[in-house]
């Protein structure tokens, strides 16, 4: 399949891509011959039962992992083609990432997290993006928190560190895996507006690997996958809707 970057505006793709694991009678798929393209600016949820892959694809599409064959593309970089520092810079500066256990330093502040992937990269902000980063900590009700540690704060409030972390660089594309995951209701439900906001109002792209049906509900678009390979995409859609496709997938499986 052939993408035109400025045609299909495009933030990332993967071509025919396949990762298996072990060898012989033990080999385990958990890719098999995947191609999508994930568009600028949209929020994307990626789904499926454990074991479907959707872990593995994230993973690759951030250079975490590394595919058995196939291509992935950010942007008009092959990450396929880079090496172990050139992969570390390029999810320092272009990747980033949102997990279900937070991650942050618990020896640091909130503004200390949140500039961790600038003192990572050996820099300070400059002024645009210290402005951008204000307005960030302003609109995630962080302005309060700033010199606060991550013991001092609600889970929530600590998902919206991690949020402000990721979007602080501008990158190109963030990975949430299973935000909602350590939240309860009322939190994970503002999480998600958050990260749906930071799409249509900032044009920040996501992709968000999740099994909750109504985390992907918040989402522009979903890709379901089962047995490694991409079995449904759709549009925007209820929990409810989200939820009776699923049931089908398994009753067919």
């Amino acid at each position: 399949m052939a993408f035109n970057y400025a045609q299909d505006g495009l933030v990332a793709r993967v071509t025919e891509l396949s990762k298996t694991y072990g060898d012989g009678a033990a080999t385990i798929t958990a890719l098999d011959d995947v191609s999508i393209g994930l568009r600028q600016g949209d929020f994307t949820a990626i789904m499926g039962p454990s074991g479907s892959g959707k872990s593995t694809l994230m993973h690759i599409m951030a250079g975490l992992d590394s595919p058995t064959s196939g291509s992935v593309w950010l942007g008009d970089t092959d990450i396929t083609a880079l090496g172990d520092t050139q992969l570390t810079l390029l999810r320092r500066r272009r990747v980033g990432f949102v997990f279900q256990s937070f991650n942050l330093v618990p020896t640091l502040d909130v503004m200390g997290n949140i500039l961790l992937p600038f003192e990572l990269d050996g820099r300070r902000p400059n002024g645009d993006e210290r402005a951008w980063i204000d307005q960030l900590v302003a609109s995630l009700g962080l302005r309060d928190r700033v010199t606060h540690r991550p013991h001092a704060l609600s889970g929530g409030q600590q998902q919206r560190v991690a949020i402000a972390r990721a979007l602080g660089t501008r990158p190109d594309l963030v990975f949430a895996d299973e935000p909602t995951g350590n939240l309860d209701s009322r939190s994970g439900r503002e999480v998600l507006s958050l990260l749906a906001a930071a799409s249509t109002e900032y044009g920040q792209s996501i992709a968000m690997v999740t099994h909750d049906p109504i985390a992907a509900s918040y989402a522009d678009r979903i890709l379901f996958l089962a047995d490694g390979r991409v079995v449904h995409d759709r549009a925007r859609s209820s929990a409810e809707e989200i939820s009776s496709f699923m049931l089908s997938m398994e009753s067919a499986a």
